[in-house]
């Protein structure tokens, strides 16, 4: 058994080792203008964008995995109870409500949409490695309202999660809306309500319009599958109102695109977490001062923190990222009662 976990452990290792990078093939692009896709897969379109160094990433995976499997850190964040019943019965108020990491629950115009559902208790391929969750999911799975729609940014462990998504559309039979390359993937593991979509493609939905959006960032779940997969961001309209969903990913200035194409938002869902060290995270992950200027690309009227506090994904300090954030809203001399950090559990009107 100990012969096994220390083979499983090395194996999972490798794996991380091969897909932290965020690296891409040099292969031609296939025509009409859409530079993020190849023959074999994806890639950023940013100009700038470079690729930890294998260097730089023997120093941080091995290490990463071996503390976060053995030597964990632990978390006393907030968490509230949620008003289910509120939520099971509203049928006309915006709300958005943080179960945890990436994965948020909005109500829009009679719609309830989950964003990158994971409810496991580690966002990894084995059960025995990886992220452990620090705090518990601030809504059971088994209380969720009627999910109506889902939505997907990328395939990695902590934003797209078997078990969760199986359960989802158990239970739920939602739509899922995910980037190009994920519809096989899902249909693999029996779950055929999926729509996939390229960046800038919209879709009706119950009356909302849904757009796959750019990011910077990578794909992969094995050893075999880099990048076979599209990441995003996504954005949501409604009668009135339009939500932004960062997912994961790095910054560039297409956010500027996305404000000037469909903003502004009501409601930016932007992540301020995963950002150390910089050498492996700068290029597909952003610091809470990065998130304020996406912020600020998009036209967001109000900021909610997310991919923090959940899972113990990289070296900052776990409550360190809402801590850079409140000082970058002052720095910045912008209204702190627009930028929200909320407990796991906890829903607010926008």
């Amino acid at each position: 058994m100990k012969f096994r976990h220390s083979f499983l452990m090395m194996l999972y290792t490798t794996m991380l080792l091969v897909h932290s990078t965020g690296c891409e093939k040099v292969a031609e692009s296939l025509p009409e203008g859409r530079t993020h896709i190849l023959k074999e897969g994806f890639r950023n379109t940013n100009p700038a964008f470079a690729p930890p160094s294998l260097w730089e990433r023997f120093l941080f995976v091995p290490l990463r995995t071996w503390e976060t499997t053995f030597h964990p850190r632990t978390a006393h964040l907030p968490h509230v109870e949620s008003d289910r019943n509120a939520l099971r019965n509203n049928r006309t108020d915006a709300t958005v409500t943080w179960v945890g990491h990436s994965t948020l629950l909005i109500q829009l115009d009679g719609v309830t949409i989950l964003t990158d559902p994971q409810w496991s208790e580690r966002a990894s391929p084995v059960t025995f490695a990886g992220p452990k969750r620090l705090m518990p999911p601030g809504l059971p799975l088994e209380q969720l309202p009627r999910v109506d729609l889902v939505i997907i940014s990328h395939d990695h462990y902590d934003h797209l999660d078997v078990d969760t998504v199986q359960r989802l559309a158990r239970t739920h039979h939602p739509l899922f809306l995910v980037p190009l390359g994920l519809k096989a993937w899902f249909a693999d593991i029996g779950i055929t309500e999926v729509d996939e979509m390229d960046w800038w493609e919209s879709r009706q939905v119950r009356g909302l319009t849904v757009t796959c959006l750019p990011a910077q960032h990578f794909a992969g779940r094995t050893l075999w599958d880099k990048n076979r997969r599209l990441w995003s961001t996504w954005a949501v309209a409604g009668g009135i109102k339009r939500f932004f969903f960062a997912g994961d990913t790095g910054y560039y200035s297409v956010f500027k695109e996305i404000g000037a194409r469909l903003g502004p938002f009501d409601l930016a869902a932007i992540p301020i977490g995963a950002y150390l060290p910089m050498s492996m995270m700068k290029m597909t992950h952003i610091t809470p001062e990065e998130a304020l200027q996406i912020f600020a690309d998009v036209q967001g009227k109000h900021f909610v923190a997310m991919h923090w506090g959940t899972f113990d994904m990289t070296e900052e300090p776990i409550e360190e990222p809402p801590q850079r954030l409140e000082a970058e809203v002052n720095r910045l001399g912008l209204e702190l009662s627009k930028v929200w950090v909320l407990k796991h559990g906890e829903t607010r009107g926008w």
